[in-house]
């Protein structure tokens, strides 16, 4: 078993391809290694902003010999087709066989082909995936670049680097031809070296300043940028996806620290952490005890610097600097127009040609929120209609519009420095919470308010309008937004009617709400976001179809609490018992029904009872359909499941000792009924019959 070792080095690789780029590397080879019967050990891809390599362990030295049994046409074929058969194997007429299979007699080649070495079969591999290589974004260059066939790549391809056990694989791809030889840094170690397998490979770019994986790159930034910080007495704030840019955009990283006035700290520090990262993609830095953001930052070198990097630091705290006065005109601008007086311009942006301008959804919204307010807790109506009313007024600072990221957080700081309440400003700065799984959800009162008020309009606009999610697409959200709704509505604990609300938002837009459909449709596309939900907290999406199936309940606190309390039935004996002869009453009645062309829902009539089994199974339903409706009025679901759960001796009875199909028919249909009557008290709390397993 022998090693592969390539290395494709060109212009800078973008850092966001790098990742995606080697993983790419390893699967197209790999997958034409084995398709060429060439099956490695292990394969291991690499990538820098200079270069995508990857080593290849455990290689045979050749292909294996093929032993192939070919059935050809007919005997009696035309001879045109014989001929196209011979020349597809190779072979002539005599060399093959005839058999005769079912109605016909055929030929047949046996082909015995010995294996090519490897080395013979690596050019037209690897060059097949030169060739081939999907980047996101690529170009032709120099006298290649006016042919439409020529080499795509994502920089101008410099040099490849392709050995079989210290030995070249003669290969050229757009007049750059093979070899041994590579480079190291591009300033700390640029001169050319061979090398003649991976491991030296791997050594000497160590030693010319080159640190081939990504994962070590980032090891050192992070251990560098600590040590930086604790000897400054602070603290880095943790990005992992700055981290991974860092290193894709450095062979040899050498984390540094600078500083910026402090006179900076009056903005806010999300604008500077923006600036810092978006810009220059520099680390933040905070003070341990207070939490605050310090006037110092992290920056990444790709070079040792005779200095010991204070040019390097000093030119990046210039930089900065002018960034951060930028950022600074932009607020205290922004501080000049109060957010009141910026809503006039909402009216200038189209929120959707069909459902109008910005400023007439944030007048749907204010009233929505206020109207939200008597369901939540403490929540002051006239401070949730004007956050609400607020809330989209950053959109047109000259913050926002530098950085679109921090829409909210502008307006909240803003809405604080205007004299606002600060339940106001924090419910601006929290509206679009929580995004994400991941997202803190607001709790208080006029927050949670807005951000119900802002997803609900967001949602019924788009059903309204028939802009709902299909498949994978969901352009406007949808789905993220519904999440946000629940959980703002669960981890609140809100008592909240979906429907009344939904009713209310429907109107905003202008609908006359005669038609349920709208509320309906938006109602189970809940439905199918509340189970995926629940489905990350272990709850079966079962439970909630039966729970929901029911129909008339848009109380999510009170559906899960049925639907826990039927967990908790299911997960007992007695209770997964109830459930089987639920299930033999059910099929039952399908069947019966279906016979007679007919509904068995009568009322049961005791004087047809011939046994005992019969009239303790009716007694009994009788004494727990008044039990459970009480407990349901209540919300007490585990006591109603428990009552529920306490016929099941009497069901066991009732089928163990009773023929359904009785042959007087009068005392055939009251037994059937009497099912009926079983099936309907289990459906007060649930839908036995959504019930999978």
């Amino acid at each position: 078993m022998s090693e592969l070792l390539l290395e494709l080095q060109s212009d800078e690789i973008p850092a966001r391809m790098q990742a995606r780029a080697s993983e790419d590397l390893a699967r197209l080879l790999g997958d034409a290694l084995k398709t060429q019967g060439l099956v490695p050990e292990a394969l291991e891809a690499f990538a820098t902003p200079r270069r995508l390599a990857v080593a290849v362990k455990g290689l045979p030295e050749a292909q294996p010999d093929l032993e192939e049994e070919r059935r050809g046409p007919r005997v009696d074929a035309p001879a045109q087709a014989i001929e196209g058969f011979l020349k597809s194997t190779g072979l002539t007429r005599d060399q093959l066989e005839e058999r005769t299979e079912g109605k016909g007699t055929f030929l047949f080649a046996r082909i015995s082909r010995k294996g090519r070495p490897t080395l013979e079969v690596l050019p037209e591999i690897i060059t097949g995936v030169i060739r081939s290589f999907p980047w996101p974004k690529s170009m032709r260059w120099g006298e290649h670049s006016i042919s439409t066939d020529s080499l795509r790549w994502v920089r101008p391809l410099q040099s490849i680097l392709c050995l079989w056990d210290g030995q070249v694989v003669p290969l050229e791809v757009e007049g750059v031809r093979s070899g041994n030889i590579t480079r190291g840094h591009r300033f700390m170690g640029p001169s050319p070296f061979p090398v003649n397998n991976a491991e030296e490979y791997r050594t000497k770019l160590r030693v010319s300043r080159v640190v081939l994986d990504l994962a070590d790159r980032q090891r050192m930034i992070d251990a560098g940028a600590r040590k930086l910080a604790e000897a400054a007495g602070l603290e880095l704030i943790e990005d992992p996806g700055l981290l991974a840019e860092n290193a894709g955009l450095t062979e040899w990283p050498v984390p540094l620290m600078g500083q910026f006035d402090e006179s900076f700290l009056a903005v806010p520090p999300e604008v500077i952490q923006l600036t810092m990262r978006a810009n220059q993609k520099y680390f933040a830095l905070r003070v341990p005890e207070t939490g605050k953001l310090a006037n110092r930052f992290i920056c990444v070198s790709n070079v040792e610097a005779s200095d010991g990097g204070k040019a390097i630091v000093a030119g990046n705290e210039r930089v900065l600097a002018a960034r951060l006065s930028d950022a600074k005109f932009f607020y205290e601008t922004d501080l000049k127009i109060r957010l009141e007086d910026r809503l006039p311009r909402l009216g200038e942006i189209v929120f959707h040609e069909k459902l109008g301008t910005l400023a007439a959804k944030v007048e749907r919204v204010a009233r929505l929120a206020r109207d939200l307010a008597r369901f939540i807790p403490n929540c002051d109506a006239d401070l949730a209609e004007r956050a609400a009313r607020l809330a989209k007024a950053d959109l047109v600072t000259g913050m926002v519009g530098e950085f679109p990221e921090l829409q909210g957080v502008m307006g909240g700081y803003y809405a604080e420095a205007e004299g606002e309440p600060l339940q106001i400003a924090q419910a601006i700065r929290e509206h679009y919470s929580p995004v994400g799984p991941n997202d803190a959800c607001p709790t208080a009162p006029v927050s949670v308010a807005v951000a119900l008020a802002d997803k609900l309009d967001t949602l019924t606009g788009f059903f309204a309008i028939n802009e709902k999610p299909t498949g994978s697409k969901d352009p406007y959200a949808l789905r993220r937004a519904a999440l946000g709704v629940i959980r703002l509505i669960l981890e609140n604990e809100l008592r909240l009617p979906l429907l009344p609300v939904l009713e209310a938002a429907r109107k905003a837009l202008g609908q006359d709400g005669a038609d349920g459909a709208v509320d309906q449709s938006l109602l189970d596309f809940f439905a199918d976001r509340l189970k995926v939900q629940q489905r990350e907290a272990g709850v079966r999406h079962d439970l909630i179809d039966a729970v929901f199936s029911l129909g008339g309940e848009d109380d999510l606190v009170r559906l899960l609490a049925r639907v826990s309390a039927l967990g908790t039935l299911l997960e007992s004996e007695d209770g997964s018992n109830l459930l089987a002869g639920y299930r033999r009453a059910a099929n039952i009645l399908r069947i019966e029904e279906k016979k007679d062309g007919r509904r068995f829902d009568g009322a049961v009539d005791p004087a047809l009872f011939t046994q005992g089994e019969e009239r303790a199974l009716h007694e009994a339903l009788l004494g727990a359909r008044a039990e459970v409706d009480g407990l349901l009025k209540v919300e007490d679901f585990g006591g109603a499941m428990s009552v529920l759960a306490r016929l099941r001796p009497l069901v066991d009875a009732f089928f163990d000792n009773v023929t359904v199909n009785a042959e007087d028919a009068a005392v055939r249909a009251n037994r059937l009924n009497l099912l009926n009557a079983l099936r309907a008290a289990v459906h007060t709390v649930a839908d036995f019959g959504r019930i999978e397993g």
